[in-house]
């Protein structure tokens, strides 16, 4: 291990707090016992000390900060000749401790331990750049002392120690640094100047309509946008199939009718729907049903072998669409486990990483790891570990060892220390990474595939069917998955499990034993999963399901491996994409923001492969291909852009496909028709001007979909609805009713904070009120108001007003009957309820009503799906705030 400097100590940065105390512990047997204080330890050599993950940030210096109640596009675009640092309040604390620290006269060198990766550079380079300070014209100095790089891609004591012995210089990591620096500040003067300028133009109108955009998070939800566009404008097209069972000496045997002549066609406009085994009319296909039934067949047929090799080792987006496709976790979810198992198990290795294949010279490691899986408790695995090195099958083959696909990491790999104590997910998500691990160094899985074409003439006509047979003769790799597992890994093709075929012999006369039709219709392309979308974000828009093609295309992907998760996390925050079951479905205020980016003509917010190539470009700094002042130069004259294009538009409505309601006018029964900021009466022909009513189409920046709007005209109410915001940007619930004032139909808020009164208008009285069951909040009694079940405490009237439970006593359609509520308050759950309606989807669905403690609100619980085994079902689970309505 390198000694520091003799004139004083070496002072290690790590990210977060867990992790310095690895390195302590790591260090301590070969530089001695550390002394302990608030927020650091310390020895003869070195002071560990650590952030709480990012402590400062990046902001515009005040000459150029635009305050919300100024957001206009008068202000705009913001684009400052530098960046003040500003820390964040919660960890102020901490970031003075460690910049006392840098600035102690007896640490002689600075080492940077934070994660190994760009958002960990950047951590620590903000860390710096704010110890050393500014000079008088307010530009960063140097610190002064040298830099040090710790690159870890395994937490155990030993790596931890052979990386410090080979610690990387300051001029190494600069490039990293640059990119690390260069992303931030792109994601700001994209995201600033981009919301500001979409807020302040969506609320011209009045209110404060907040409307996010960011420079990976929008051409991400462009990808969902158009998915679901395609769903929408998808018509189902009704074709054909002629099934047949032939019989032979040995047995009978399926086969599907074919055109031997079809090709696929290509080109722009091409029918994407045509098949070779599809009729399109069903005259057609009845008249080949009667044509063959009874008649003889003639049998050919091709057997030859085909292997099939296993997947690559994982990288982090590989195990997230796994995971997300096989236990329904969310991408988020399966950063945080694989983090958890790096860094507090000791048992992957780094995660974080866009690498499926080892080092060169990573061998031993991995024979190591594969012996200690061998001997480990793991009775599903340690055989499989155990075949693995008995057959000499763990040697350096160019499919795993390859330093030309390795960059700043490898794949993710069990470290060989087995973990104790894991919790189930952490399980799953480990036992997903060792399988892998293992059936890599297997060999192919061998099958013989069998193609069997029967044909049969009739009336001068000859008609071909297809029987396909794919018998696996060795398991090769999916061994280690198992059988019933193998259709479901990266890798597996669908036939897996085989269907062997009865012998026909040569020259063998068949009979077409039975021809039946098959009436079936076109489908929409799926809905995104995160598996799927993050397969999408990988290739920057673009479906690639070839392997190789993928990696190729890695680094031009929308996001990094590291950050996709919370690009998804933040699109679901904001509103723009809901969860119903495993599917992302974007919201009416997605659509909007992309009638409004197609309407201004901003491209480059919207398109997923121009913004691939900004990630590409990135890639390109990190490996000093590039220069970032160049790259910050197209940031700029992307961001002026932008602002240029909403300032320059001045129609009344942007352009879009809008809906036309079928509920009438309230106020003179003519047409109302959706435009981009209204629903707005357009008179008794639906061409004209109308009578003048018409509703916001966002009240309090919450999008109305035309759905919703129908509700409302024909029953004059609606919700209560949840993601209302205030003109200060405060969210807030209430329900929407209209109401007749002075000869006009107006739209107001209802907040439910009304005393309620019986009937003859004398204030109710709450305490006289059946009591459903004790608030899970405050233990108050529950009881109905209306069309609200609300804890007394927080019951209009309630002094004081202590809590704030309330449900509605109907939720998305579906009507919640006291009884149910009773038994929600006393048992955490309702009964399985049918009735919900999707207000995105209009899908009906079932689930039931949850108290969501740690969320503190009414939840939705959904059916684990049929197909998952018991141990899944929590994976199945979603939980979210029910769109009361």
């Amino acid at each position: 291990m390198d000694s520091p400097p003799m004139a004083g100590k070496t002072l290690v940065i790590a990210e977060k707090p867990s992790v310095a105390l690895d390195i302590v512990r790591a260090l301590a047997p070969v530089s001695g016992k550390f002394a302990s204080h608030d927020d650091y330890h310390e020895n003869e050599r070195y002071i560990v000390t650590s952030a709480v993950g990012h402590l400062l940030e990046i902001a515009a210096p005040e000459a150029y900060e635009v305050k919300r109640g100024k957001w206009s596009l008068v202000n705009l675009p913001v684009i400052p000749p530098y960046f003040d640092l500003k820390p964040l309040d919660k960890t102020k604390g901490r970031l003075q401790t460690i910049v006392k620290l840098a600035r102690r006269k007896d640490v002689a060198e600075i080492v940077n331990a934070c994660d190994a990766g760009r958002e960990g550079e950047l951590i620590f380079r903000l860390i710096e750049q704010y110890a050393a300070g500014t000079d008088r014209h307010g530009q960063p100095k140097p610190l002064g002392k040298p830099i040090k790089r710790l690159w870890l891609q395994s937490m155990t004591p030993q790596a931890i120690r052979e990386g410090f012995a080979q610690l990387r210089s300051d001029e190494q990591m600069r490039p990293l640094a640059d990119a690390a620096r260069s992303r931030s500040e792109a994601d700001w003067l994209v995201g600033i100047n981009g919301t500001r300028a979409m807020t302040a133009f969506n609320s011209r109108d009045g209110g404060f309509f907040l409307t996010t955009v960011g420079r990976v998070q929008t051409p991400t939800l462009a990808i969902v946008v158009e998915r679901e566009e395609q769903i929408r404008r998808f018509r189902a097209r009704p074709y054909w199939e002629v099934h047949a069972t032939f019989a032979a000496q040995a047995g009978a045997y399926p086969g599907r009718w074919f055109d031997p002549e079809f090709r696929k066609p290509q080109g722009e406009g091409a029918d994407a729907e045509l098949r070779a085994e599809r009729l399109w009319d069903e005259a057609r296909a009845q008249a080949i049903v009667a044509a063959v039934q009874g008649r003889p067949g003639e049998v050919s047929e091709e057997s030859k072998p085909a292997t099939q090799s296993c997947g690559l080792l994982y990288d982090l987006t590989t195990l997230q669409r796994e995971a997300n496709a096989r236990y329904g976790f969310s991408a988020k979810t399966t950063l945080a486990l694989a983090q958890a198992l790096y860094e507090k198990h000791k048992a992957l290795t780094y995660p974080r990483t866009d690498a499926r294949a080892l080092p060169g010279d990573y061998l031993g490691p991995v024979r190591q790891a594969m012996e200690a899986l061998a001997g480990s408790e793991l009775a599903h695995l340690a055989p499989f570990a155990r075949q693995a090195l008995q057959e000499g099958w763990v040697r350096p083959t160019r499919r795993v060892f390859d330093d030309a696909k390795v960059s700043d990491h490898f794949a993710i790999i069990p470290t060989g220390q087995l973990p104790k104590g894991l919790t189930e997910a952490e399980q799953k998500l480990y036992d997903l990474v060792v399988r892998r691990f293992i059936a890599v160094f297997f060999p192919p899985a061998e099958f013989l595939v069998t193609t069997r074409i029967t044909r049969v003439r009739a009336e001068g006509e000859v008609h071909h069917f297809k029987t396909e047979g794919r018998v696996l003769v060795k398991p090769g790799w999916l061994a280690v998955y198992g059988r019933e597992a193998a259709a479901d890994v990266e890798g597996a093709q669908a036939g897996d499990k085989g269907q062997p075929l009865v012998a026909v012999q040569p020259g063998e006369t068949v009979r077409t034993e039975e021809a039946r039709l098959e009436a079936r219709q076109t489908r929409p392309p799926a809905r995104y999963t995160e598996a799927t979308l993050l397969a999408a974000m990988e290739a920057a828009g673009k479906l690639v399901e070839d392997e190789e093609l993928r990696l190729a295309m890695a680094d031009k992907g929308l996001g990094t491996p590291a950050t996709r998760a919370a690009i998804i996390e933040g699109l679901l925050e904001e509103k723009y994409l809901v969860r119903e079951g495993r599917e992302l479905v974007p919201t009416p205020k997605a659509f909007q923001l992309m009638t409004l980016l197609r309407g201004l003509g901003v491209e480059e917010l919207s398109r997923p492969e121009l913004t691939g190539e900004w990630e590409h470009k990135l890639a390109q700094i990190e490996r000093g291909q590039l220069s970032r002042q160049e790259f910050m130069r197209e940031i700029a004259a992307m961001t002026e852009r932008i602002v240029a294009k909403a300032k320059a538009f001045d129609r009344d409505s942007v352009p879009g496909d809008y809906a036309t309601l079928q509920a009438p006018c309230p106020q003179c029964g003519g047409v109302v028709k959706e435009n981009y900021h209204r629903y707005a009466c357009a008179g008794a022909d639906g061409q004209g001007a109308g009578c003048g009513f018409s509703l916001p189409k966002a009240p309090g920046g919450r999008i109305l979909a035309p759905e919703e709007a129908e509700r409302l005209l024909r029953e004059h109410r609606l919700g209560p609805l949840e993601g209302f915001r205030s003109k200060m940007g405060r969210p807030f619930a209430a329900e929407l009713r209209l109401k007749p004032e002075d000869g006009q139909w107006r739209l107001a808020f209802d907040f439910g904070d009304e005393p309620a009164r019986d009937e003859g208008g004398a204030p109710v009285d709450v305490a006289a009120l059946p009591s459903l069951g004790p608030c899970p909040k405050c233990g108050s009694p529950v009881v109905q108001l209306g069309n609200q079940y609300v804890c007394s405490r927080a019951a209009p009237g309630a002094q004081p007003a202590t809590c704030d439970f309330r449900s509605a006593t109907t939720i998305l359609q579906q009507p919640v009957a006291p009884e149910q509520m009773e038994k929600l308050l006393r048992e955490g759950r309702t009964d399985w309820l049918e009735g919900f309606v999707s207000n995105r989807t209009r899908r009906r669905f079932k689930a039931r009503l949850v108290w969501d403690a740690q969320a503190g609100k009414v939840g939705f619980e959904f059916e684990p799906r049929a197909s998952a085994a018991p141990s899944r079902a929590s994976a199945a689970r979603s939980r979210a705030r029910p769109p009361a309505g």
